[in-house]
């Protein structure tokens, strides 16, 4: 069996021969985004990272699955697949440690905002210790976690312990969300938690009904001065919106590690105004992570190379076209 993975490296440090103990007998190529449909010949399974696998990709290949390392299927034409037989799957955030290495991440952010890390190292190197700037403290903060699935509940979680007043929002507010948070509310409550919130942090879901979800109207209806983190995808947020909120005071701070259009521009005005940190859509990528994904990405692709189902299926196509 043959898998394909549309990235030459997980990262700098980290290659996909992790894996090779993991799927004995396998054939592991690789390829760089660009070159995915010249390179399908004998392929069985595509793993896509963050390359697009359209209808025309999928109809050029023979591969039966279609399987990501982690959780994004965005970038997948799924009903495509559907029709033309091919699994889609993905590693769900909780499963291979993506939504608790996120979770770091957006705590990291929110920490390094509210103490203002930035301004903190430069009185240091300045030698300006009398005019080191005050941080804000999480503990009696009001903090809105907005997403609950696998990063949003990581999240919450880690910041219980630092004393906030957590209010979720998540689409079944019913279902309520991990101990820790306060309050739990739906998309109607927004605008209204938003105005409670000292800090945002954005862990929903990216689809069709949740795009720019993060416009003026919502910073505009933000606490004035309150922090934003976004770890989720940055098709949620309106950039030129943010800047904005930025530039005027109204959001006072921006962590943002996904963005509308990646790789990222490092010379974009919003990622060089003084009140942002950024990092690379780097919020997933951990040791820790790569082990526990690789461990259930193997898993399932062989149980459905041996006959079965992928563990975590997006789909089910009523017929498989491929699997030798």
């Amino acid at each position: 069996m043959k898998v394909l993975f549309a990235r030459g490296r997980i990262s700098a440090d980290l290659s996909w021969t992790g894996l090779r103990p993991l799927l004995p007998g396998w054939q592991l190529a690789t390829c760089e985004p660009a070159e995915v449909a010249g390179q399908l010949a004998g392929v069985d399974v595509v793993c896509p990272m963050n390359v697009p696998i359209s209808r025309d990709i999928i109809t050029a290949g023979s591969f039966g699955l279609i399987h990501q390392f982690g959780v994004g299927v965005e970038t997948t034409d799924v009903e495509a697949a559907t029709e033309l037989g091919v699994w889609v799957a993905r590693v769900p955030g909780d499963v291979g440690g993506n939504a608790d290495s996120v979770a770091e991440l957006a705590i990291l952010h929110l920490l390094a905002l509210g103490r203002r890390l930035d301004e903190l190292r430069d009185a240091l190197t300045g030698r300006r210790w009398t005019q080191r700037p005050a941080g804000r403290s999480l503990d009696g903060a009001t903090v809105a976690v907005i997403g609950l699935g696998a990063i949003g509940a990581a999240v919450a979680r880690r910041l219980a312990p630092f004393g906030p007043r957590l209010i979720g929002v998540r689409a079944r507010p019913w279902i309520g969300g991990p101990e820790g948070l306060d309050e739990v509310t739906g998309p109607g409550q927004l605008h209204a938690v938003l105005a409670q919130a000292d800090a945002v942090v954005c862990c929903a879901m990216l689809h069709e009904g949740s795009a720019g979800m993060f416009g003026p109207a919502q910073f505009a209806a933000m606490r004035p001065g309150a922090l934003f983190v976004n770890v989720a995808r940055g098709g949620l947020v309106d950039e030129h919106a943010l800047l904005a909120a930025l530039e005027a005071g109204q959001v006072g701070g921006a962590g943002l590690d996904v963005y509308a259009r990646e790789p990222a521009d490092p010379d974009l005005p919003l990622l060089r105004h003084p009140r942002v940190i950024a990092t690379p859509h780097a919020g997933w990528l951990t040791t820790r992570m790569f082990e526990r994904t690789c461990a259930a990405f193997a898993a399932s692709v062989r149980s459905w190379a041996d006959g079965g189902e992928p563990h975590w299926p997006v789909n089910a196509p009523a017929f498989c076209r491929s699997r030798r």
